[in-house]
């Protein structure tokens, strides 16, 4: 099972940074037509997608013990959504072994900073910042 959790994070983190490289080529971030941005269902879509964020958070904040990890990782989970869970996901799987059990996966806490979380945090800001820079010129 460990195995198969391991591939399907690679497929959604291989997917995300494809999807979003190809979207950015095509479209500045901050550039989304006002028909779009006020849409029903593009509201409806960022409600759904940031809750779910938050939802994946409250686990993350379960496993990680340090105030500094748990703080870049809702940065990082915020600004790089799926990417960010992903790797957080592929981080907590690679603690494992093959045939270890997901409780495993799912129940260990984890002490200490966090540095990959806060990596991606800084990564998913300034790429934010730099697109909505990017944006008013």
């Amino acid at each position: 099972m460990i195995t198969a959790l391991r591939a399907l994070f690679v497929v959604v983190l291989a997917s995300m940074i494809g999807v979003t490289a190809w979207a950015g080529m095509q479209c500045p971030l901050f550039a989304v037509p006002r028909s779009v941005a006020t849409h029903p269902w593009f509201i409806a879509t960022l409600f759904d997608a940031y809750w779910g964020f938050m939802t994946f958070f409250v686990w993350v904040c379960y496993r990680q013990t340090s105030w500094t990890a748990r703080i870049g990782w809702f940065l990082a989970i915020m600004a790089l959504g799926n990417i960010a869970m992903s790797s957080y996901c592929l981080a907590a799987l690679s603690q494992v072994p093959k045939d270890g059990r997901v409780s495993d996966v799912l129940t260990a806490r984890r002490p200490g900073p966090g540095w990959l979380g806060i990596v991606l945090a800084v990564v998913g800001v300034g790429v934010t910042v730099a697109a909505a820079f990017d944006s008013r010129r």
